[in-house]
């Protein structure tokens, strides 16, 4: 039999070749299983949704449906009887349906907004539950209590834009989160994203926006990951006609739109979520000691079922059937992966991959959800956040792979906060910026990022907290000279820029962070006094000319702006030139481009010599610009020559000879090749 390509590539992978074809045995033989041995299509199963739930039938009445095995007896209750159990809405359980249950009414006994939940019995017990497959839930803002809502506009949202392809050459994503995107303190909605927000984002460069906490979650404060309804869009943002309309506004100014996913976890609640839905503990969930993820108060999902694989890989295939998304940031993939979620492994060798300690059932749930999703929209983008560094995740499942297009590279961000926290400027190492940076696996490509979300919560800083820290109250304005915040305005732009241009797949950014935005992200709850101050954006620090966010905020359209310039930037080969920890210079090409940075917080260099292809550069971006905040110590106008150095003229190289101030990085566009003399 021949080796899978993954192996192929990789021989250090070989020890453990029979476990790594053994994992894409497992889902080949699941994947016969779930499609009737092809006669289904992975797509054909996971339609669950247009089948649970309710649903309009054809002569305008309504069915309901339910799967719940451990339950009695089921009845609808709300405002449409009283919230009174009934018999003339009490459900019938289908003869050989192991466990569904059916209830059809007439076209009048339910309307648009109507408020429902389930009477759920079972033996020793009852309880009201929101249905698992609902797509709207809202909060009643006095009682505070959950419902799910009848759903039924006269008139359905069509969409405009109906071939958008994401570019991914290459993916720029712009990570953001609906209800904190809005300057005043409060809950912003999907409209004020819609108007205020996408301009700005696709002004900015970006070609994507990841979108969190779209999930309906009881908790705001959880930033959406303690999901308790897996199909209904959060109501506290709007509707779901104003949630379709964004989208649709975002692909026609080039967005592609990426939903934060959360199939690694649920809410513990009953009334709410999943917990005890039909009074069991089993029905989505584990039992024992692997039902609770004790770190994150939550319940982990029992992939080895057959009707949990079938509500979650429909869930997937909902969100990009229904709403139109390009596709899903999976969150805590490490969590799923391991029988321990990741906590207290080392992840040190290749063995600490196949030691028995994976969840074989999560590797084949998270494989099936790829190829499914890739099945229904073959453009649409999956990312995997996951920690660990599991070989294969994001290579082909034909290759042995796990069939996600990008993985999260997150040694960068701690890569970044670790740097800031313990090293002084002058331990700062090129030679480990480059390693942290380009460290991956060259058949899987990544999302490269200096801080996502993560960073900002509160307990934590963003980098230009750490930066500048209590400054930025006192010395943002652009006539206010302050040594520490030039600091920090220098090393945000380097930061981001050594960051971006060396990736392999995309790049990232959380919203605000690309201009400075002050403080950490803190939601309302009972320990602030339900304040919004610290969950919104103040977007008029960076359009106030009069301070320095600005010059942050342009700096990343200007970086941005020159990966756009070249076509498959991210493509390009990258090639170290030159690194010295000791001057703390790195240099790298990629294409007709030099990046180079001088991370010396007192050292500037005068003609420094760095070995290229031989021609002339153009300064094309400088991170010491006045434009961006910079000194502008050096004539970016000037156009440099290489000078030829007969050891390395036959190569075609000469030494690119260049002025790099202190804390400062520039990038350079080779113009023109040097012209060499003719042979005689």
């Amino acid at each position: 039999m021949n080796k899978l390509m993954l192996i192929q590539k990789d021989p250090w992978l070989e020890p453990y070749a029979e476990a790594i074809e053994g994992r894409h045995n497992d889902v080949i033989k699941k994947e016969q299983d779930l499609t009737q041995n092809g006669r289904l299509s992975l797509s054909d199963f996971a339609s669950g949704y247009l089948y649970f739930g309710l649903q309009r039938m054809a002569d305008g009445g309504w069915v309901f449906r339910e799967w719940a095995p451990n339950a009695t007896a089921i009845y609808l209750v709300g405002d449409f009887n009283g919230w009174e159990k009934r018999e003339d809405y009490r459900l019938r359980r289908l003869e050989g349906a192991a466990g569904n249950w059916e209830i059809v009414l007439p076209a009048d006994a339910l309307h648009h907004g109507d408020l429902y939940k389930l009477r759920m019995e079972w033996e020793g017990g009852a309880g009201e539950r929101i249905p698992a497959w609902c797509r709207r839930v809202v909060q009643d803002e006095t009682t505070k209590i959950f419902s799910a809502q009848v759903w039924d506009p006269a008139e359905k949202y069509k969409f405009r834009v109906n071939d958008f392809q994401p570019d991914t050459s290459p993916l720029l994503i712009y990570e953001c989160h609906i209800g904190m995107a809005t300057e005043e303190e409060k809950t912003g909605t999907y409209e004020e994203f819609r108007l205020n927000v996408l301009p700005r984002v696709a002004r900015d460069g970006y070609n994507a926006i990841q979108i969190m906490a779209i999930q309906e979650h009881p908790y705001y404060g959880s930033f959406g990951y303690h999901v308790s309804s897996f199909f209904a869009a959060s109501s506290r943002f709007g509707t779901p006609e104003e949630l379709k309309r964004l989208i649709d506004d975002a692909h026609a100014l080039g967005l592609a739109v990426i939903m934060d996913i959360v199939h690694s976890h649920a809410v513990k609640n009953e009334a709410e979520g999943l917990g005890r839905f039909d009074g069991s503990y089993h029905q989505y969930f584990h039992t024992g000691e692997r039902r609770e993820h004790r770190a994150w108060d939550s319940l982990c999902f029992d992939y080895g079922r057959n009707e949990v694989l079938h509500f979650l890989l429909s869930n997937c295939k909902f969100w990009l059937d229904e709403y139109r998304f390009d596709g899903f940031r999976f969150d805590g993939v490490t969590s799923m992966l391991y029988y321990s979620h990741g906590l207290g492994e080392a992840f040190s060798n290749y063995g600490d991959y196949y030691n028995g300690h994976q969840d074989g059932d999560a590797i084949v749930y998270l494989t099936l959800a790829n190829r499914l999703i890739h099945e229904v929209n073959p453009h649409a983008v999956t990312i995997a956040e996951e920690v660990s560094g599991m070989p294969g995740l994001a290579a082909r499942f034909e290759d042995g792979g796990y069939d996600f297009d990008y993985r999260m590279a997150m040694n960068i961000p701690d890569f970044w906060i670790k740097t800031l926290k313990e090293k002084k400027d002058e331990d700062w190492h090129p030679s480990a910026i480059w390693w942290e940076t380009t460290n991956r696996r060259a058949d899987e490509k990544t999302i490269s990022y200096a801080e996502s979300h993560d960073q900002a919560l509160v307990g934590d800083k963003t980098i230009i907290f750490w930066l500048i820290d209590a400054d930025m109250y006192w010395h943002m304005q652009t006539n206010d000279r302050n040594l520490t915040v030039e600091r920090g305005l220098a090393l945000h732009k380097m930061i981001r820029l050594v960051t971006a241009t060396t990736m392999n797949g995309g790049y990232l950014n959380f919203m605000g962070n690309e201009f400075g935005h002050p403080e950490w992200i803190d939601f309302p709850r009972e320990g602030n006094g339900w304040s919004y101050k610290y969950a919104r954006r103040q977007w008029g620090l960076v359009d106030n000319p009069d301070l320095k966010y600005h010059f942050l905020g342009d700096f990343d359209h200007a970086m941005l702006a020159l990966i756009h310039s070249v076509p498959a930037f991210q493509a390009l080969p990258l090639q170290k030139v030159w690194d010295n920890d000791g001057d703390q210079v790195l240099a790298y090409m990629r294409g007709d481009f030099v990046f180079a940075f001088n991370f010396s917080p007192t050292h500037s260099f005068t003609d420094y010599g760095l070995l290229t292809p031989e021609g002339s550069y153009r300064v094309v971006l400088n991170t010491d610009d006045p434009l961006y905040g910079g000194n502008g110590l050096t004539d970016d106008s000037v156009e440099h020559f290489t000078q030829s150095d007969p050891l390395y003229a036959p190569d075609g190289k000469g030494w690119l000879k260049l002025y790099l101030p202190a804390r400062t990085a520039m990038v350079l566009r080779r113009v023109t090749p040097k012209k060499r003399k003719p042979k005689r």
